[in-house]
Parts: structure tokens; sequence; C-alpha cells
């Protein structure tokens, strides 16, 4: 049987919101199985659950939000993204803010932090959302789809009519058949423009936004001193959203990803999309873990330990 994943044991850290300025602290804790990823505010009294699920996301104007009445937990697609990654099924997130901490800007603090806790298997069968019909959703110019697809693979591509941007690669594909998440994904950091800094901060937003946790732009370069982390960097990035925002599906899918310029509230729309339409997808659990297609194998062949998907 290919089983559900959970933490071994609870694993905290510390860092600051992006729009809060805050500090932040988070402790991410096993779950039973089949509970899910949850999101805890510790921060209320009596604290206040919010399971990640596609029908609680109702704010993707900055960030994808998850929300039970009016307490919310925003930015969570990178630790997202992460759970994804490494294939974690259960878990519950605890935050005293209301939002998680942005760290570096990508997942690999939170890959680091998951790494910390270890990873374990459960005694109940992994359940995948496997797309048989093609779903797409647009909005202008913009567009993602979900296709039929033995594994999981991502595939995007980006315009921003930017000369720093446009410098670099346009289009990137990633296929967990023949890469990992800490490969691939996890280092791109998330970026953003002067202009549209200085207007959020007017707002009392992007308070935290810095140099050490985003890719900084003005009209014409990157200010960061240091740089890229690589010249896909900016589209890879997109896929580490789409891979967060796909995640709050509330279990993996078996399906070939496409976009073009979509970002968190398409991705969502997307993710209803498929629900509205049962006949789109199907349940799908396999008895015999060597039947699971490589993507999702704690450990591939050839036998790499130190990566759980390596």
């Amino acid at each position: 049987m290919f089983k559900q994943r959970t933490l071994r044991e609870s694993v905290t850290a510390t860092g600051i919101g992006l729009h809060s300025g805050r500090k932040v602290r988070l402790t991410l804790r096993p779950a039973d199985p089949g509970a899910g990823i949850v999101f805890r505010r510790v921060d209320v009294t009596p604290a206040v659950d919010i399971p990640a699920e596609a029908t609680n996301v109702n704010d993707t104007r900055m960030a994808t939000t998850v929300n039970v009445g009016r307490t919310a937990v925003a930015t969570i697609e990178h630790l997202m993204s992460a759970m994804s990654g490494l294939g974690i099924d259960n878990a519950v997130v605890e935050v005293d803010a209301p939002e998680i901490p942005i760290m570096d800007g990508s997942g690999a603090s939170f890959l680091f932090l998951i790494r910390q806790a270890g990873v374990v298997e459960q005694d109940a069968a992994k359940r995948f959302v496997r797309v048989t019909k093609p779903v797409e959703v647009r909005e202008g110019d913009k567009w993602a789809r979900l296709e039929p697809h033995e594994g999981y693979k991502l595939s995007f591509a980006i315009d921003f009519g930017h000369p720093a941007i446009d410098a670099t690669e346009q289009f990137a594909e990633v296929d967990f058949s023949r890469t990992t998440y800490e490969q691939a994904v996890s280092r791109a950091r998330t970026f953003g423009f002067v202009q549209d800094v200085e207007m959020l901060r007017r707002m009392g937003l992007a308070q935290g936004g810095a140099l050490g946790n985003a890719i900084v732009l003005d009209e014409f370069r990157i200010l960061n001193p240091e740089g890229l982390r690589g010249q896909d960097e900016f589209v890879k990035h997109k896929i580490l959203d789409a891979m967060g925002d796909l995640y709050v599906l509330g279990h993996p899918l078996l399906a070939h990803y496409r976009a073009f310029k979509s970002g968190h509230g398409l991705n969502n729309q997307l993710l209803r999309e498929l629900l509205k339409n049962p006949d789109s997808w199907t349940w799908a659990t396999f008895e015999n873990e060597r039947d699971c297609p490589v993507d999702f194998w704690m450990t591939r062949p050839g036998g790499d330990p130190a990566d759980p998907l390596a």
C-alpha cells in the first residue's frame, strides 16, 4: 500500500510576516491519517482550526489566504508548496499571527523545517486526485489547465514585459519523474517591484518586505546585490507558487498542470472548476506501492536517502 505521510515530531521556527512586519512563531506538528493540512491560529481564544481546502480560499489578492469566518491565515503558498514537494498529507500548522512567515521568500526554509521534524509513513492509503479530462480556466490572456498525466508535471510560461525578467528564462517545466522538489523548485524566491512595494506600504502592507526575503526590481534591473539563484528563478517561483496553490485541494494530483501568466486567483479557480466537474477526475490509491508513479516515492531508484523524494 502506498501510504500517507506526516511529521515524525514537532518543529518550531520564527520569522517575519511579509505584510505585518511582525515576528511570527510557526510550529509544525504531526497529525492523524486523513486529517489533511490544518492551519491553527493560536493567538486567538479559543484557537481556530482552518483546513487547507480549496473552498476555504477566499482571498488571493496578494497571496493565498485561507479562512474560517473572520479568522484567516495568509501567505500559505510557500509552506504548502514544500508540503506538496515532500508528500506530507497530514500536519497541523500552528501560527500566532494572521500570516505564515516569509522566511527567505522561497520554499527552502520550509523544506529544512520539515526535514528537521522528519517524515514518517502512516498506516493509511494515500488518496490521489487523478485528472481524467482536461479542465481549464481563463482570464483575459491568462490561463491555467489540468490535463491527464500518470504522475505530476508542471509547465509554466511568464510574460512580464520587464527588461530584467525578459532577459531570463520565460518557460520552465518540472517533471517529478525526473527531478525532485529540492533540486528543481525549492530555492526560487518570490519577487516584486519597488513601485508596488511603496504603494503597498502606504496601505499598511508589505511592512516586512526586504532584499533578504524577495527579489526586488526597479523599472530596469534587479536590486539584490547577489543577483539571481538561476536564470529560471522567476518562472520557477511561479511553479513553486502553483504547487502550493494546488495543494489546498487536500490531496496530491495525478495531472499535468500547464499555465500562462497564472496567479493565485486563477489557480484557485482551476481547483474549483475541477471540483465542479466530477466527471473530470477520480480518486486513486495504490495497493502496491511500486505501482505508484515514481514522482511520489519516498526513495527513488538508486536509494539516495538524503532527500525524502530523492
